[in-house]
């Protein structure tokens, strides 16, 4: 469901791997708290999170609340990335 070019995301340097990993696509899914389905999202990777800690990315704000409320700040997902 890659649905527009905002579907981005900065990701943890572990998964950046120094700028290797732009352009590279991943499937987001949100659950628990503050998840508004189930749906599963496509995102690109498009620059570093700085502030990511290993496993965590950092979805673009159209990203996000494609998936989950965006007073919610904060949740937690699966992600694979091809």
């Amino acid at each position: 469901n890659f649905l527009s070019g905002n579907f981005i995301v900065a990701a943890n340097s572990g998964l950046y791997k120094d700028g290797a990993s732009c352009g590279r696509k991943c499937q987001v899914s949100c659950y628990g708290a503050g998840c508004k389905n189930s749906n599963t999202i496509t995102v690109r990777i498009v620059d570093l999170c700085p502030t990511c800690v290993s496993h965590q990315i950092d979805l673009s704000k159209e990203a996000f609340s494609s998936i989950a409320n965006l007073d919610q700040g904060v949740i937690t997902i699966n992600y694979t990335c091809n």
